[in-house]
């Protein structure tokens, strides 16, 4: 990787993400709601919905609020009705950003993130301005120190797409959205628990921001994910490290 650290871009995103606990609760809750919607309350039967709910218990989220989600998702509690939108836009340095809410409110919703992305110096796009930069795909990422011959033999035995090994010793396994669990379930089977893993929009290709461009990027990123509806947020910018 020239110039920067993509096991250091890791876990700044990852310590950011723990700071805001509270909010990622809500978001969380959210999602796991949409999917037992969509999917139904089984998590051996809904992959979404198992995603969603690993992702709360690995949060710590209280198994009572995992558990209410669940019922206004399948209609057993009174919820309200969200819908999925996406939005896309540029940021600092041309780096591409897609934004994905759930949102009981569509006017409110683009209103906050046209204004998040203009006050702090991007321009949202239209739909499908950025989206051919993402690859959408789950993610499994490796601390530096994994044996690469073994854990290479075991992804690709797993039903893996690619294994990618960065020059800083972090590891990189690419699965289909569709693979992301099993894959991530046989590597655990062999050793290897990921730091970090999800079904993303991983970049094609990445925009390295230094200097005031950084700081300046970092400030659009939380300014986005400090809008209520924002689920997820993806980008091409890179922080040197």
């Amino acid at each position: 990787m020239a110039g920067h650290s993509k096991w250091a871009n890791i876990q700044h995103r990852k310590g950011r993400q723990d700071e805001k606990r509270g909010a990622a609760f809500s978001r969380i809750a959210k999602e796991i709601t949409v999917a037992a919607k969509i999917g139904g309350g089984d998590i051996g039967f809904n992959p979404r919905l198992r995603m969603a709910v690993d992702k709360a218990k690995g949060q710590n989220m209280p198994k009572d609020k995992i558990e209410n989600a669940i019922k206004k998702g399948t209609g057993e509690l009174e919820g309200v009705e969200y819908v999925e939108i996406r939005y896309e836009g540029y940021g600092i340095g041309g780096a591409a950003v897609m934004v994905d809410c759930l949102t009981d409110n569509r006017t409110r919703t683009v209103a906050d993130v046209r204004h998040a992305f203009a006050k702090h110096g991007g321009n949202m796009g239209t739909d499908g301005c950025v989206a051919f930069q993402f690859k959408h795909c789950g993610q499994l990422i490796f601390a530096p120190g994994a044996d690469e011959a073994t854990l290479m033999e075991a992804a690709i035995d797993a039903g893996a797409e690619d294994v990618l090994f960065n020059d800083d010793g972090s590891a990189e396994v690419i699965t289909t959205p569709g693979d992301f669990i099993p894959v991530r379930d046989a590597l655990e089977t062999a050793g290897f628990k990921a730091e970090f893993g999800e079904v993303t929009m991983k970049p094609e290709s990445e925009n390295e921001l230094s200097g005031d461009d950084a700081p300046r990027m970092q400030k659009l990123l939380d300014a986005l994910e400090n809008i209520d509806d924002v689920q997820a947020i993806y980008t091409t910018a890179v922080f040197d490290t």
